[in-house]
């Protein structure tokens, strides 16, 4: 039972920034396509959501560096990374020669 609630709650974890993505995508879709709508309407003057499309960047980029680093952050554990996004290797430092007496 204990590990049935463990894995509902990591599949909460990434579901939540997925949906959030998803929203965020989905707001700045409606803001494109809004604006563009409004050309072929003689009666209004077309003006741009700023702030809407803004939060949508926000919520899509928020959710999607959570979930590509989620990935990353797997892959390495595994090995399943290239050379280029292996964590570096910290060089040992040398013991110090200047020891005082």
């Amino acid at each position: 039972m204990k590990l049935l609630i463990s894995r509902f709650i990591a599949i909460l974890i990434l579901v939540i920034p997925g949906l959030l993505a998803m929203k965020g995508f989905l707001m700045m879709k409606d803001d494109i396509f809004n604006f563009i709508s409004m050309h072929g309407d003689e009666s209004v003057t077309p003006d741009f959501a700023w702030l809407h499309f803004g939060g949508g960047l926000l919520l899509f980029l928020a959710g999607m560096s959570f979930l590509g680093g989620w990935i990353l952050t797997r892959d390495r554990k595994k090995n399943y990374v290239g050379p280029r996004f292996r964590e570096k290797q910290k060089a040992q430092q040398p013991p110090s020669t200047n020891a005082t007496p």
